[in-house]
């Protein structure tokens, strides 16, 4: 008797996790914009730091676990989440627990947006002619330059840098790679705020998050996004010159 091949997913079914991060993502913004706040961290944190001192791993699984939810979901509160994470368990480990938390959360939204939209987008791209499938093409060039360059810039919101490559077929190996390395500067900026935030409470201030932005920060970010951008003029010269 012969098999019947498997059904192909439906396109409402292969669109539902996109769509249901999406939902979620507006549910959030509206309901929890008052709960996830450096406010509420400032209420809480004495008894944050208890919960810590008595379940110490727990409390880095239950903060892993809230922090991909909150990235994956596109919910407020991922800065404060960052910040907590250096004020619960300093610079370090607490920079990899956000990078790893964060990372994770971002795979999450590129394969929904990849399975959703992307494999179909990216097809359609590929067998196009005339400006796009050039432009498609450079970025296939210069993969890695992109995806770093992508992470490396503060303007660019980390949403949107999810979403960009599953638009663009880049394998998932690279897509975790680029992310887990290229969210390191902000993400040990942020930590570090996060770590000293014991004597913001105790002033009563609020921390400074413009601070990737002041010179010393900000302009070894930029040292660093040249680096990534260089290999994308290369080939750029190197095509203008028939290399």
């Amino acid at each position: 008797m012969t098999e019947m091949p498997d059904a192909a997913p439906s396109p409402f079914l292969k669109k539902l996790p996109l769509i249901a991060i999406i939902v979620v993502a507006i549910l959030g913004a509206y309901f929890l914009r008052d709960y996830l706040t450096f406010e509420a961290l400032a209420e809480n944190r004495e008894a944050l730091l208890a919960f810590r001192d008595a379940n110490y791993f727990l409390t880095v699984l239950v903060f892993i676990a809230a922090y991909v939810v909150i990235v994956a979901f596109s919910l407020p509160g991922a800065t404060v989440a960052t910040l907590t994470g250096g004020f619960l368990f300093a610079t370090f480990p607490g920079a990899l627990f956000n990078m790893t938390a964060a990372t994770i959360g971002a795979t999450a939204i590129f394969l929904a947006a990849r399975w959703g939209f992307g494999e179909s987008l990216g097809k359609k791209i590929e067998t196009s002619e005339g400006t796009v499938k050039k432009i498609k093409d450079g970025i296939d060039e210069n993969q890695w330059s992109m995806l770093f360059l992508i992470r490396l810039v503060p303007a660019v919101p980390f949403f949107l840098a999810n979403l960009i490559p599953s638009f663009l077929e880049v394998p998932l190996h690279r897509f975790v790679i680029s992310t887990f390395l290229g969210i390191i500067p902000g993400s040990v900026v942020y930590t570090s705020v996060g770590a000293g935030l014991g004597e913001v409470f105790a002033r009563g201030e609020t921390p400074n998050l413009g601070i990737i932005f002041e010179p010393q920060i900000i302009f070894p970010i930029i040292g660093l996004c040249v680096l990534a951008a260089l290999p994308i003029l290369i080939n750029a010269i190197r095509g203008k010159k028939g290399l």
